[in-house]
Parts: C-alpha cells; sequence; structure tokens
C-alpha cells in the first residue's frame, strides 16, 4: 500500500469513533451520532479526548485533517458524511461575499451566482430611471421658447437707459410654407438621415460625450431633432445633465411627433443671428422678403448660419470674436454655402443643371439698427452687451442674451455723455460743412472716450454722429493712427529701463542701462539719421537709411527731452526709442494699458516711437489714466453688475496692479503738463485745474488726436476721415488737408478745442486737485549726436565725421517783449472769440492767433522764425514760441500752421 494511504495506527479506547470526537471538539462543533459507533460511556469519553487531542496535536492540525476528509477525498459511508460535515455552519447570507468556507484569495473571489444578480440588478435600475426619466420629461413648446423678456441697460446712477431685446423677432410659419430648398437644404448640411432616423445618433451622441470629458470640441453629431430639443426647450451649456435630459426628450419627441413637425418646429425656433430665431424672422432680417420667397441659393445661405451665425455672417461680429471679422465670415459663409449645394446634388435633391446655374452667392443685406438705440445710446449698449460677453464666467452667450431677461448695470454717466457728445457738435456743426467742401469736409469723424483714473470706469464715450446711421463705434478701435501721442510712452520706457551701453549687446539688464532724466539732451534736427543703439546707421530690409522728419521741416536742433515732447518734436523721440529698445517702448505701453494685438504696430522699425499703432480711444483713456495715478493701472471697463431674475450673474471684480513706480509716473505728468501749459497743448488748457496732455498727428494728416487728463478724469478724442460704409473693402484713411476750413489738421486744433469744451464741463463743481510733484530721476544723456559740453561717457554714440556737429546749446532769456494779459488774447480754437488787436484767430478762420505782433519771437541766440508761412519759433535750448497768448505760429491767410506732423501735436 503506498504511504499516503496507510492508515493511521488507532488510538486505544475508542477507535475511530473517538477520534470523530476528538476531532468535532477540537474544532468547536457538536459531534453527528453514528448508527455504527461503539457506545462509549461519559468516563471513557473524557479518558480518550486527550489521546485524540494529542493524536493531532492542535485545532488547525484537525481542521486540516477535517477539510482532507470532507474536501479532497471521498470515502464513502459515515467516514464521508463526517468529514463533509467539518467547519462552522454560520448564518445564511443573501450576498455571501466575502464568500463563506473560503481561504486566501478565493475569499475575495465573487462566484458566478454573485456577478450575474449584480449585472441584472443594475440593468433592471437603469431600465428604472430610463422609465422614469422618459415619464417626467415634457416635450418642446415652440411658444414658450419664443417668449423673451427685455435686456434693460441703466445708466451708472441705477436709472434706466433703455430697454432693447423686448419679444424675439421671431413668426412662426408651417411646414408648408417653408420652402422644399430650406428643408433640402437643411437635411443636406444638419442630418442627411433625419426622414428614416429615430431621432438619435447614438455615434454622435457617443463622440459629444467624449469630448466634453476630455475637454474636446463640444459640437457633435446632433441629428435635426436633438438640435430642434435642445434650441426650443433647453439652455445652450456643453453639460452632460443637459446631454441626458435630450437624449430621452428626442426619444420622446421622435416618438410621438411627425418628422414634418419636427421639421417645422426645427426651422421655426433655430437662431440666424442678427435678432433673428426663426426662418421667417431670418428671411426678412438677411433678405427683406417672406420665407416663402427664399431662392435655392438664398435658403443655401441661411442653412449656413445654423452652424454659427456669429462665425457665417458676412457682416462680422468681432464683437464675440475677434476673429469673426467681415472678410472672415464672408469667405467661411462661401465656402459653406457651395458645399451645402453641392451635398444637395449628391441627395438627388437639387439637378446638376440647376447647381451650376448658380453661380454668385447671395450676399445678404447690411444689419439695420434699432430707431431707440440712435445717438450715442446704440454705441453705449453695444459697448456694455460687448464686454459682458466678453468677461462673464457663466458662459453666456449673444444668444442668451438675445433672449433677454438681463439687468445690466454700466458705468456710463448720462450728464457726462451728454456734454461730449455737446462738444464734437460745437465743432462739427460750426467747421465741418460736407456740402459746400465736398472733398475735404465729407466722412469726417470723431470719437472719443472718458475713464474715471482711479477704477478705470468708462463714464463717457463718443461713438459717432447717430449708431443707427454710423455703425463703427469711434471710441472703440477704428484704425486711426495715434501719433505722437505714443512719445509719452517713450519717455516712460527710457526711465523705466534705461538707454542701452552701446559697447555691449542689444539685450542688456538694468545695471548696463543709464535711466533717462526729462533733462537729457537729444538731436532735434530735421531729417536726422536714425541710428542703433550702438552708433550703426540703422536701415530697412531694402538697406535705406531711416531719415527722420519733423513737422514743417522744422530743425530744433539740441533739446532736452522736456522741451522736445512740448514742441512735438519727432527725431529726439525716435532716436530714444532706438536707444532703449523698442521692444522696451511697447512694454511700457502695454504696461500702461494698452493690448498687444492687431492695433499694435510693427515694433521693430524706427517709426514705432512715433504713434504708428492704432488703439482705441478707450484704451488711450486708459493709459493716460495711468500716469494719473503715479503708475496704478486700473483696467478700463463699462459693466459694474449683471443680473437675471434677481440672481446677480457677474459683478465687476477690481484688478489695479503697479505699471511703473510714482517716480516715473509722475515725472512723465510733469512733462505732460508742460505741454499743456506752454507747448502744442495750449488750447487744451484748463482755467484754475491742472491738466497734462499730448497732441497727435500721424503722416499724410490722416487722423489727429489729443489726450489728456486732471488727476480725476482722463479722456482721449481722435479725429479722422474714413468712409463708413462697412461693405466697401478698399476704403481708406483720408487725408486731412483743408477739412474744416484748415490748411492742415492738428492734435490741437479740433481734438484739442473739444477737450477742452467736455473737460471744463465735466470737471465743474469738482475738487481741485493737483499733480504729485515730481522727483529727480535718472542721468541726463546726450543722444541722437547731442554734443556734451563736458567729456563724460554717452551711452549714444558720437556723429559720424560726416555729420555738422552743432554748437552746445545756450541757456535762451525770456523774450523782451512783454506778453500781453489773457484777458486781451483768443485761445487758439476758441470758436466764440474775436481777436481785437489784429491777430490771427482759430474763430471763422480756424487759423493759430498769434498775439498782437504777429507771432514773431526771438530767442536769446537770435532764433527769431516771422515768417509770413507761420513765425513757430524754437529757441537753441528753450524750444518755446511766446508770440502774445503764448500760441504756437503765426496765421496767414487763415491756414494755421500747428507743430507737430509725423505724430506731432
Amino acid at each position: 500500500m503506498s504511504e499516503h494511504r496507510r492508515k493511521s495506527p488507532q488510538p486505544q479506547g475508542g477507535g475511530r469513533a473517538a477520534a470523530r470526537r476528538a476531532a468535532q471538539q477540537s474544532t468547536g462543533r457538536r459531534a453527528v451520532p453514528s448508527r455504527r459507533a461503539t457506545p462509549v460511556s461519559p468516563s471513557e469519553s473524557l479518558s480518550e479526548a486527550p489521546e485524540a487531542e494529542r493524536q493531532y496535536g492542535s485545532r488547525a492540525e484537525a481542521r486540516r485533517a477535517a477539510q482532507r476528509g470532507g474536501g479532497r477525498r471521498r470515502g464513502g459511508g459515515d467516514e464521508s458524511r463526517v468529514r463533509g460535515a467539518a467547519g462552522p455552519p454560520g448564518k445564511k447570507r443573501v450576498i455571501d461575499y466575502p464568500r463563506h468556507g473560503r481561504y486566501g484569495f478565493r475569499r475575495w473571489l465573487p462566484s458566478w451566482k454573485l456577478v450575474s444578480g449584480l449585472c441584472v440588478g443594475f440593468l433592471g435600475m437603469l431600465m428604472g430611471v430610463a422609465g422614469i426619466s422618459y415619464a417626467m420629461v415634457e416635450t418642446p413648446d415652440i411658444q414658450k421658447a419664443a417668449k423673451a423678456q427685455n435686456n434693460v441697460y441703466y445708466w451708472s446712477n441705477g436709472e434706466p437707459m433703455v430697454a432693447t431685446g423686448g419679444a424675439v423677432n421671431r413668426q412662426e410659419i408651417s411646414y408648408e410654407q417653408i420652402p422644399v430648398a430650406m428643408r433640402n437644404a437643411v437635411v443636406a448640411a444638419e442630418n442627411k438621415t433625419f426622414w428614416t432616423d429615430r431621432g438619435i445618433d447614438p455615434k454622435g451622441i457617443g463622440r459629444a460625450v467624449f469630448n466634453m470629458a476630455t475637454g474636446g470640441e463640444t459640437q457633435g453629431g446632433s441629428t435635426i431633432t436633438q438640435q430642434y430639443v435642445k434650441n426650443s426647450h433647453l439652455t445652450q451649456d456643453q453639460t452632460l445633465s443637459r446631454k441626458f435630459k435630450e437624449f430621452f426628450i428626442t426619444l420622446k419627441v421622435a416618438g410621438n411627433e411627425d418628422k414634418r413637425e419636427v421639421m417645422a418646429g426645427y426651422l421655426n425656433v433655430s437662431y440666424y443671428g442678427r435678432g433673428a430665431s426663426g426662418i421667417q424672422a431670418a428671411a426678412r432680417t438677411y433678405y427683406d422678403k417672406e420665407a416663402k420667397d427664399l431662392t435655392v441659393s438664398e435658403c443655401a445661405f441661411l442653412a449656413t448660419l445654423l452652424k454659427g451665425a456669429s462665425y457665417y455672417d458676412p457682416a462680422g461680429a468681432t464683437d464675440i470674436d475677434p476673429k469673426a471679422t467681415d472678410k472672415a465670415n464672408t469667405r467661411r459663409a462661401k465656402e459653406r454655402w457651395q458645399w451645402i449645394l453641392d451635398e444637395q446634388v449628391k441627395d438627388g435633391t437639387l439637378e446638376k443643371a440647376e447647381r451650376e446655374k448658380i453661380t454668385e452667392f447671395p450676399m445678404p443685406k447690411p444689419p439695420k439698427k434699432n430707431a431707440k438705440l440712435g445717438g450715442q445710446t446704440g454705441y453705449l449698449v453695444e459697448l456694455a452687451r460687448k464686454y459682458f460677453l466678453a468677461n462673464n464666467d457663466r458662459n453666456i452667450t449673444a444668444k442668451d442674451m438675445e433672449l433677454g431677461g438681463f439687468e445690466i448695470h454700466t458705468t456710463f454717466d448720462e450728464k457726462k455723455v451728454k456734454q461730449l457728445s455737446a462738444a464734437v457738435k460745437k465743432v462739427y456743426d460750426a467747421k465741418i460743412r460736407p456740402e459746400e467742401r465736398p472733398k475735404t469736409d465729407t466722412h469726417v469723424e470723431f470719437g472719443g472716450a472718458s475713464v474715471d483714473t482711479r477704477t478705470g470706469a468708462i463714464l463717457a464715450t463718443y461713438g459717432g454722429q447717430d449708431a443707427t446711421k454710423h455703425f463703427t463705434n469711434n471710441a472703440d478701435a477704428t484704425g486711426a493712427q495715434v501719433g505722437s501721442t505714443w512719445k509719452p510712452f517713450v519717455l516712460a520706457a527710457a526711465m523705466e529701463y534705461g538707454v542701452r551701453n552701446p559697447q555691449g549687446g542689444p539685450e542688456q539688464s538694468k545695471s548696463e542701462r543709464t535711466v533717462v532724466s526729462p533733462e537729457s539732451i537729444y538731436n532735434g534736427d530735421n531729417k536726422l539719421r536714425i541710428r542703433n543703439y550702438n552708433g550703426e546707421v540703422w536701415k530697412d530690409k531694402d538697406d535705406n537709411e531711416w531719415l527722420q522728419t519733423n513737422d514743417g521741416d522744422y530743425d530744433h536742433g539740441e533739446i532736452d527731452l522736456r522741451h522736445a515732447m512740448e514742441q512735438s518734436a519727432n527725431s529726439p523721440f525716435v532716436q530714444l526709442g532706438m536707444d532703449v529698445g523698442t521692444d522696451k517702448v511697447k512694454d511700457a505701453a502695454v504696461a500702461a494699458g494698452l493690448r498687444d494685438d492687431d492695433m499694435m504696430a510693427d515694433s521693430t522699425v524706427p517709426s514705432f516711437s512715433i504713434g504708428t499703432s492704432s488703439p482705441s480711444a478707450i484704451r488711450m483713456a486708459g493709459a493716460y489714466a495711468t500716469f494719473a495715478t503715479s503708475g496704478q493701472q486700473n483696467p478700463t471697463y463699462s459693466v459694474t453688475e449683471v443680473k437675471k431674475q434677481g440672481q446677480v450673474v457677474f459683478q465687476h471684480k477690481k484688478q489695479p496692479k503697479r505699471a511703473f513706480s510714482p517716480l516715473i509716473a509722475d515725472n512723465v505728468t510733469d512733462v505732460l503738463k508742460n505741454v499743456v501749459e506752454n507747448g502744442t497743448g495750449r488750447p487744451a488748457r484748463l482755467p484754475g485745474r491742472a491738466a497734462a496732455g499730448k497732441t497727435g498727428t500721424t503722416d499724410g494728416n490722416k487722423s489727429a488726436w489729443f489726450v489728456g487728463y486732471t488727476p480725476q478724469l482722463s479722456t482721449a478724442i481722435s479725429m479722422f476721415r474714413l468712409d463708413d460704409d462697412e461693405t466697401n473693402t478698399k476704403r481708406q484713411f483720408e487725408k486731412m488737408f483743408g477739412t474744416g476750413g484748415e490748411k492742415k489738421i492738428h492734435g490741437n486744433s479740433f481734438p484739442a478745442s473739444i477737450w477742452h469744451d467736455y473737460m471744463t464741463a465735466a470737471m465743474k463743481g469738482k475738487k481741485v486737485l493737483s499733480f504729485p510733484e515730481p522727483q529727480p530721476i535718472g542721468e541726463t544723456v546726450w543722444g541722437g549726436g547731442a554734443e556734451s559740453p563736458s567729456p563724460m561717457p554717452s551711452p549714444t554714440p558720437s556723429p559720424t565725421p560726416s555729420s555738422e556737429k552743432p554748437e552746445p546749446p545756450k541757456p535762451s532769456p525770456k523774450p523782451t517783449t512783454p506778453s500781453p494779459t489773457p484777458s486781451k488774447t483768443c485761445e487758439p480754437w476758441d470758436l466764440s472769440c474775436q481777436n481785437p488787436n489784429g491777430g490771427a484767430n482759430a474763430g471763422a478762420d480756424g487759423g493759430a492767433n498769434a498775439g498782437a505782433d504777429g507771432g514773431t519771437n526771438a530767442g536769446a541766440d537770435g532764433g527769431a522764425n516771422a515768417g509770413a508761412d507761420g513765425g513757430a519759433n524754437t529757441g537753441t535750448t528753450e524750444g518755446t514760441t511766446e508770440g502774445a497768448n503764448g500760441g504756437n505760429g503765426a496765421n496767414n491767410n487763415g491756414g494755421g500752421l500747428w507743430s507737430g506732423a509725423d505724430g506731432g501735436g
């Protein structure tokens, strides 16, 4: 017999029965009586137990013996039954997990019964939830979806400005009234299986859910039925809960409604842009006709809008996305329009011969404006709407706003808006006469914005004469270059970063640079050869040198930066920009509050420093406000709070930041204050109140600016000529020579006059505050070829041998001719003033007031310039003109010479 089958020796006094009882006692279970067991007395039982215990050694050994007997070997008779009974019986459980009677990993391995039971239970629960969800959801109610409330806009004082939105622009029409071509176009573009599917595209829903879960594109493959449900019943939120509800509502709609009803409902409730919901409203909005009269080509275009009107409306939607320009939208619309027509041919719903006849894109009509949004109201509403859509964090869309129900509380001050409009109207009515001078006075536009320096709140704007006639908001970006109003950013960069060491590399740390003082001397000659910081002559890609000109080709000679700003000399600031680095100039402008976007010009060329960029009036006012607050930058904003159904859905959060140190900002302000008091900005002086600002005129006289501020209020005014026909893709800015009867328009003409009138009214009754006293900053640097009177290191190179070396500057004493009292003179561009002394006056003829003596002024070095063409004079160092009224030159034949061009004032 093999070893493993050999029987173990039997203990004496009981045999097998005693062994069984010993094993049962060791595991805590009762003995199972056996008919064949030999009866024993209690005393025998007690005496046998120790022997059995010793036989098995321990409970573990007895348990293992019981398991071997009950699980591994199948004996016969009583032995088999006894072995199978080993182990505790326990209580019977409904879910046997962890599993009873199993050890090790088998204890945690579920049985097939448990797995199958759980699967059946889970499926049953899902079916229950689905059944309840299906029963609870409601099918779309088009009439309910069509209801909309007003959007109410409020002034800053809480008074209502205007209510817009009223009711959705929509009219329901029957299935039969919808052109067959429109139905076919929508099926071809949106859902080719519409007439045969059950309203659900499983692949499309799976793709949409996956994209949302992974952060991908939210647009999926929804069917027409699903889109109908979404547009008429649900919000536009791209969430899993919305998809869940959409699924069950779609099943219910597909099961209960006829396909024709679904198609009619979808086309009647869909949004086509421009405030039009439904095919009938879209037909009237885009083509001014009834839906039943739409052509095949027009239907194909309207079908493109269902993919996203903001990106397929040829009129553009830059207020929603800067990339949605009219050109980009037109291109996208044409491509999709052609594709839809071709798809209809493939579907067999459009004959190929008829398709070949459709070659011209059906360009829709320009957008119309609501009459109650006339004057400035439309510009203000659009500005606030645009700001809210761009800054809310709840994904509120343009369509949501079209449905209404919002309360938009703005920053606009009604009184200041009217004051700014009145100031513009005064100049326009007095000077701009398109009927008399059609070649020079047509397409004249003004723009303006006024900002609270302490908060960045936009208090007033001027967008144009009428928002229902002139659609572009001139307070926003128009493309008009800002000219010399850019120069303060050059000066701020020179103070912030310093000029570079000519012996160092292009990228230098602040320790290698020299911080510039406003008293630094630069060459102000006309046609100055511009050099790189290291002394090399700058050349463009065609190897051409850059010769910088000044307004009127005037040579200012060696001039300090304070007076260069005062007289708006170009060449010193162009060279200063090269010494600092035009990239640093750009950084300073952005820090002040401008955006590094499409309005920012090429910053790699010298002209960048004299204002070839074209930020908006709002941005310029906000950037200058940074100087007014000693370098604290407050982003501009137009909306304080938005509510819907009493709940706040948006609230403006202040985000101030330090752009410049007070040392830098206060020095810039001091220089700009001098511009208003003594320089090209004198027409903007505010009696009894501190003001700082800068004039700006661009090359070719295509735009003129004045931007200035008091400690409390910063305002920017622009003027330009531009055809307001936005459909004209070739329109360009036009020159303003002769506009308003003036020989040339500068920033200190009409823009400064408007600024003065508005600020006088806006600041009336306000506390008179002074600007902080500036502390000394930087070192006196000699640049652009200006020669230092004593040997000292210069961060800019000396002129080449071929360059003329101007004599060192001499102090310029005050002129011996006394100035008349202010009561006997007229300010330039004071339309109501008459000059009794015969000096030219900017009244009817618009000329500059040169004072009683004709504006002749002599500096100490004899630099008088009293020519017949204008008497503007700059002494060797003083660089100021001191005519009878301190004006800037004499007027000859009403021409009016104003200092500045190419960015001058």
